[in-house]
């Protein structure tokens, strides 16, 4: 199995945890990739039309992406329960998840508006509503930490992703002093294998 990958991409990272947790992670090889926004690389688009990372390929060549169908490829391949089997445990990481890449969503467009598009152009009211709706899923999920407690799902993953990549380009967001809980949360979390495995070390950029 192969993967697009870039060290600072949050869903990227999202499918090489979730390889990790379900030990498929040493038969993942990584591709090195240069997906651009703007300026598109035509060798990602030749093979997924969005010309965005992650893309994946099978051990049988299938070309998958996004991050939601990679995931859900590997749980399946690994007969894992990183996508919970019974109706409402899944609906509930399914939900976590649906907003952990919401949030990161957001967070791109942030960057994005700041390195991407010209200074004449950057639209400060536009950015600070992308954050604004990190700021609302963070107070959201503060008084629900106790629920994330032991579990290990898509939910919780995509969740610890969002906080990753808040430190990497968002630092001066202060996320941890806003939201102690959620704090505390993600320093037990970041401690597993899978965050801390070799890539997942990658210094910010």
């Amino acid at each position: 199995m192969q993967i697009f990958f870039s060290p600072y991409s949050p869903f990227v990272r999202k499918c090489l945890i979730t390889a990790w947790e379900l030990g498929l992670h040493e038969r993942v090889e990584l591709l090195p990739s240069n997906a651009h926004p703007v300026q598109r690389s035509q060798a990602l688009v030749a093979i997924n039309p969005l010309g965005k990372v992650p893309t994946f390929y099978t051990d049988e060549q299938q070309v998958l992406y996004d991050s939601r169908v990679i995931c859900e490829y590997l749980d399946a391949l690994a007969q894992g329960e990183i996508f919970p089997r019974q109706l409402g445990p899944r609906m509930q990481a399914l939900t976590l998840q649906a907003l952990g890449d919401g949030m990161l969503e957001a967070c791109l467009l942030a960057r994005y508006e700041e390195v991407a598009r010209p200074a004449a152009y950057q639209w400060a009211d536009w950015r600070a509503a992308q954050l604004d709706k990190v700021r609302s899923g963070l107070a959201h999920l503060e008084p629900q930490v106790a629920q994330l407690a032991q579990r290990v799902d898509i939910g919780t993953i995509t969740l610890a992703c969002v906080l990753w990549y808040l430190d990497l380009r968002f630092a001066a967001y202060g996320w941890r002093e806003q939201y102690p809980e959620l704090a505390a949360w993600y320093a037990a979390f970041s401690q597993r294998g899978s965050m801390r495995h070799e890539w997942a070390l990658a210094p910010g950029g």
